[in-house]
C-alpha cells in the first residue's frame, strides 16, 4: 500500500456572482477566504470597518448565488486507493459540484465534510464549483416554516437562530452586521487505501502527581493492521506497536513515573508531550498523525463553604486551587480567514504579560482556530469553551438537532487534546434569556423529551445532547449547562457562575460596590471605553482631518453598537470625574480612566474573597472582553489592533501575584432614629493583602496619607510588621480611620492614602486610594510632574510634587511600549516603568485627571 497523499486545493480559485445576466469571475484574494475579503481585494466594496460603510455592503449578505470555482489535476490513483475531497469548513449554505455532478450540500458552517469522489474524477482536469446561498434569507425561511416556535433574541435578528453559522455575523452590541459566505477553511484532496481518522489521548494523573497513565487512541480507516504509537518529550521517547481491532481502533497505554506536568502560567511550566500515531503495513508507513498533549490533573470543585451559603466553583490544577483572573474572547476579526497564527500568538502574549490566567471563548463566535488553542497550551492560559449558542431561544426540530450533534462531536474531537481546555459550557446567556422572557423551565422535570415540547426546547440541547457528547468524548473535562448557570436562577451568586452586568446594564450600580455584586465565579462583567486615538483615526474616512473627529459625531457613534451607550458612558463619567469632550484625546483618556477604575475595582474586591481553603467565596473573574472584531468603542481592554487601553494595565496590577488593597467605608451613627442633625460620621479604611504565590510571605505594611489640596504628608506608619501572608489567599490586615491632620474637620474627602508592602525592605506592592467620587476632590495641578526617560531608553522614572490621579504615558511612536501605565503618584516617591522600543531621543508625554489643556 502507498502512503496517504494530501493535496491542497488552494490555487487558481475564482469567485463571482451568478444570479446576474452576465456573470464574471475574478481571482480570490487568498485561500481560505470569504466573499467580503475578495470583494475588498478588488475594490468592489468599500472597507466596512471605515466610516459607515457597513451600511453600504449589506447587499452582499443577501445575494443568493456567490460562486467559487477552481480546477485541479487528477493525481495518480492506485487500483485499491480512493480519492476524498475534505472540506474543513464551508460558510454556510453551499452546493458543491465536481465535474457538473452534485457531491455535497451543507447548511452548517462548523461541520467538516468528507466526500468520496473516486468515481467522479476525470482523467486529467477537474472542475470544482461551490455555490453559496444567503444565510440571512435562508434563516428567515426557516423562521417562517416554524411559526409555533417562540422566536426571540438579544442582538441580531431571529433568522440567526435557525442557522448554524457564527451568530455575531448578524451583528452584536460590539460588532457590525457582516453576513459572510465562502470556503472559510482549507479544502484538500486525499488519496489513500488506509488512513488515520483520529488521534487523541486520555490522561490520568495519580493524586500524588508522582505518576500518570497516558492512553493514546487511534481510529483507522482501511486495511492497515498495525499502529505504532510514540510519546515523546525532549529526548525521551516511549513507543509501542499494536494491532488494529476489527472496528478499526487501536490504543496503547504508557505509564510514566514523575511526569513533567503542564501548569497554568506562573504556577509552573508548560511542557507539551508529542503523541504520534503511525499507520503501518508491514514496514511501510502509510499515514502519520501527531498532536501535542499536556499531562495535568484538573478538577472543578463544588463543595459547601464555611460561613457562607452555597458551594464553591473553583478549578484545581495538579492539586493547586487556582484563582482564575482573565478575559472573555470574541473572534478577533469579522473576517476570520485573515487572522494569522502570529496574531493569535500576540493576543495570548498580551494576556500572559497582563497576568491573566484564563480565556473564555464566547458562545456567539466560532469553534476557535487551533492556532489560538495552541498558543494557550504553549503560554499556559486556561481555556473555557462555550458551545455556539448565544442570547436566544433556539429551535430544536429533528434536522437541527442532528446537525448540532454532528457539529458538537466533530469539534470536540478536534479540540479535546488541548491541555489548556478545562471546561465546556452549553451556551452563553440562553438561560438568562429564558428567565427574562418567562419561557418554561421546570427544575423538577427530568424528562428530556418533554423539554422538546415546551416553549424552551433548547434545554434539550444543553442538558441532554451536549452533555451526552461531552460524556462520550471528554468525560474527564467538566461540562457546565450554560454560562451563567447554577442555583435557583442564573443570577444566583452562591452557586456556579454569574454574569454581573448590574454595572453598565441592569441597575447601573456604582463600580465602587463590586464587592456587593460578586459571585462564586464571575464569568462576565465590564465597562465600555473608547479605543486608542490611533484606532479612531483609522475608522474615520479622513483620519485626523475628518470633521467627525469628535466623541459625539455620527461616525464615532456608529462605531459603538451598545444600546444607550451615550447615556451610560456619560453616566459613569458624570458620576465619577469632571471631564470635557474636547479635545478628543482627553475625552478618550477620560473614558479609559473610568473603565480602568471600574475593572481594577472588581478584581481588587473579588480577589479579596479568595480567602483560603473552605472560603473560596469568589474564585474567578473574567472581564468582558479582551478583544474586538473591528475598530469600535466597546468593553474590550485591547482594541482591534491589539492596542491596550489603560484598563489593561490596572487589571495587570491587580492580578500581580502579591497585591495590597484598600476600601473606604463610611459609617453613619445617628444619635436617635429621628435626628437629621446629630449624626456621627466615621470613615474607615479596610486594608488587606493578597498573596497568590504558593509560598507564605512575611511583609511589612506601611500606610501613608497626604492632603490632596496642600500636598502635605499627614500620616506615615507601619500598620503591620512581619505580617504572615499565607500562600494562595487574601489576608485581612487592619481597619483604621482615614488618617487626617485634624480630626473632626471633614478632611477625609481630601485625603489620599497609599499602602505599601515590603519584604526585607524591597517593595512588593503598592496601591493609592482616593476619596470617591473623584469629581469631589479638589485636584491640584502639579508644578513638578517629571517623566524622566533613562539614557538607554529602557525605563521611565515618574515623580510629582502633588498627589496626581491617573498619569498616562504616551508616545507618538507606536513602537514604544510601556510595561505599566495609568499610575497614581504621591509626593516623595518615584515610580519606575519599563519601556521597550524607545531611545534617549524618544519624546514621552503625560496626561492625567484634571489636567488643564
Amino acid at each position: 500500500m502507498a502512503p496517504r497523499k494530501v493535496i491542497p486545493i488552494n490555487e487558481d480559485w475564482q469567485f463571482g456572482r451568478t444570479d446576474v445576466e452576465e456573470p464574471s469571475f475574478l481571482p480570490v484574494s487568498q485561500f481560505p477566504t470569504n466573499v467580503h475579503l475578495d470583494l475588498l481585494h478588488h475594490n468592489l466594496i468599500p472597507d466596512p470597518f471605515v466610516g459607515k460603510n457597513e451600511l453600504d455592503v449589506q447587499w452582499v449578505g443577501e445575494v443568493r448565488a456567490w460562486q467559487y470555482r477552481t480546477s485541479f489535476k487528477t493525481p495518480k490513483i492506485g487500483s485499491h486507493e480512493k480519492a476524498i475531497l475534505a472540506f474543513d469548513g464551508l460558510d454556510t449554505f453551499a452546493q458543491v459540484l465536481l465535474n457538473d455532478k452534485k457531491i455535497l450540500e451543507t447548511d452548517n458552517m462548523f461541520i467538516p465534510e468528507r466526500v468520496d469522489v473516486t468515481a467522479l474524477l476525470n482523467e486529467t482536469d477537474n472542475q470544482l464549483v461551490i455555490t453559496f446561498d444567503s444565510a440571512y434569507l435562508r434563516g428567515w425561511e426557516r423562521v417562517e416554516k416554524n411559526p409555533s416556535h417562540k422566536w426571540g433574541t438579544w442582538n441580531g435578528d431571529h433568522s440567526r437562530l435557525g442557522v448554524r453559522k457564527a451568530q455575531y455575523h448578524w451583528g452584536w452590541d460590539w460588532g457590525p452586521t457582516l453576513l459572510t459566505c465562502g470556503p472559510w477553511k482549507p479544502i484538500n484532496l486525499e488519496i489513500y487505501e488506509s488512513r488515520l481518522a483520529d488521534l487523541y489521548a486520555t490522561v490520568t494523573v495519580d493524586d500524588s502527581l508522582a505518576s500518570a497513565k497516558v492512553v493514546l487512541h487511534a481510529a483507522t480507516e482501511g486495511k492497515a493492521s498495525k499502529v505504532r504509537f510514540n510519546l515523546s518529550l525532549n529526548d525521551t521517547v516511549l513507543s509501542d506497536t499494536v494491532d488494529v481491532t476489527k472496528d478499526g481502533n487501536a490504543e496503547a497505554t504508557f505509564n510514566i513515573s514523575n511526569p513533567e506536568l503542564w501548569y497554568p502560567v506562573r504556577y509552573g511550566k508548560q511542557p507539551l508531550y508529542k503523541a504520534t500515531a503511525t499507520l503501518l503495513d508491514g514496514d511501510d508507513e502509510l499515514d502519520v498523525a501527531s498532536k501535542r498533549i499536556g499531562i495535568r490533573k484538573v478538577e472543578l470543585v463544588q463543595k459547601p463553604l464555611k460561613d457562607q451559603p452555597g458551594t464553591s466553583f473553583f478549578f484545581k490544577v495538579n492539586n493547586t486551587p487556582i484563582f482564575c483572573g482573565g478575559s472573555c474572547w470574541i473572534p478577533a476579526d469579522n473576517f476570520t480567514p485573515r487572522i494569522t497564527k502570529e496574531k493569535y500568538q500576540n493576543w495570548v502574549k498580551l494576556m500572559v504579560e497582563g497576568n491573566q490566567s484564563m480565556l473564555r471563548i464566547w458562545g456567539g463566535g466560532i469553534y476557535e482556530d487551533e492556532n489560538l488553542l495552541d498558543a494557550c497550551d504553549e503560554q499556559g492560559i486556561l481555556v473555557w469553551v462555550d458551545f455556539l449558542f448565544a442570547c436566544g431561544n433556539y429551535p430544536c426540530d429533528p434536522e437541527m438537532l442532528q446537525s448540532i450533534e454532528r457539529e458538537a462531536r466533530e469539534n470536540v474531537k478536534i479540540m479535546r487534546h488541548h491541555p489548556s481546555i478545562v471546561i465546556y459550557a452549553g451556551n452563553n446567556e440562553d438561560y438568562q434569556f429564558q428567565e427574562s422572557e418567562g419561557l418554561t423551565y421546570k427544575v423538577d422535570d427530568k424528562d428530556p423529551q418533554s423539554w422538546l415540547k415546551s416553549d424552551f426546547p433548547a434545554r434539550y440541547i444543553y442538558e441532554h445532547l451536549l452533555s451526552q457528547v461531552c460524556q462520550d468524548l471528554v468525560p474527564e473535562t467538566f461540562y457546565h449547562y450554560g454560562s451563567p448557570w447554577g442555583g435557583k436562577t442564573s443570577s444566583d451568586p452562591t452557586v456556579g457562575d454569574i454574569h454581573q452586568w448590574n454595572v453598565w446594564h441592569g441597575t447601573q450600580a456604582r463600580y465602587q460596590d463590586f464587592d456587593k455584586l460578586g459571585g462564586r465565579f464571575v464569568s462576565e462583567f465590564g465597562m465600555e471605553a473608547f479605543p486608542s486615538i490611533r484606532t479612531i483615526d483609522a475608522l474615520l474616512p479622513q483620519g485626523k482631518d475628518d470633521p467627525d473627529r469628535h466623541p459625539q459625531s455620527d461616525i464615532v457613534d456608529f462605531h459603538n453598537k451598545a444600546d444607550g451607550h451615550e447615556r451610560r458612558i456619560a453616566l459613569y463619567l458624570a458620576e465619577n470625574i469632571t471631564f470635557t469632550t474636547s479635545p478628543l484625546e482627553q475625552y478618550v483618556y477620560s473614558t479609559q480612566l473610568i473603565q480602568a477604575e471600574c475593572l481594577s475595582s472588581a478584581f481588587r474586591l473579588w480577589r479579596r474573597e479568595w480567602k483560603g481553603p473552605g472560603r473560596e467565596y469568589t474564585s474567578g473573574a473574567l472581564l468582558w472582553q479582551l478583544n474586538d472584531c473591528w475598530p469600535v468603542t466597546s468593553w474590550a481592554i485591547c482594541d482591534y489592533y491589539l492596542r491596550p487601553k489603560l484598563a489593561y494595565y490596572t487589571v495587570k496590577r491587580e492580578l500581580n501575584p502579591i497585591t495590597v488593597g484598600i476600601k473606604r467605608v463610611e459609617h453613619r451613627h445617628p444619635k436617635n432614629k429621628y435626628t437629621r442633625v446629630e449624626i456621627a460620621v466615621n470613615t474607615k479604611l479596610e486594608i488587606w493583602a493578597s498573596n497568590f504565590t504558593l509560598d507564605d510571605v512575611k511583609v511589612d505594611c506601611v500606610v501613608k496619607a497626604w492632603d490632596a489640596e496642600t500636598a502635605e504628608e499627614v500620616f506615615s506608619e507601619t500598620i503591620a510588621s512581619s505580617q504572615q501572608l499565607p500562600g494562595n489567599q487574601a489576608t485581612e490586615l487592619t481597619v483604621i480611620d482615614v488618617p487626617v491632620k485634624t480630626p473632626n474637620a471633614g478632611l477625609e474627602g481630601r485625603t489620599v492614602v497609599a499602602a505599601y508592602l515590603y519584604q526585607d525592605g524591597k517593595l512588593l506592592a503598592r496601591y493609592v486610594d482616593w476619596p470617591q467620587p473623584l469629581k469631589h476632590v479638589h485636584l491640584q495641578q502639579p508644578q513638578n510632574l517629571v517623566a524622566k526617560l533613562s539614557e538607554d531608553g529602557a525605563s521611565i522614572t515618574l515623580s510629582s510634587d502633588k498627589p496626581v490621579k491617573g498619569v498616562a504615558l504616551e508616545s507618538e511612536d507606536e513602537t514604544v511600549k510601556f510595561d505599566d501605565n495609568l499610575i497614581d503618584l504621591v509626593p516623595g516617591e518615584e515610580v519606575t516603568v519599563r519601556v521597550t522600543g524607545a531611545s534617549k531621543s524618544t519624546v514621552i508625554s503625560t496626561r492625567y485627571l484634571g489636567m488643564r489643556n
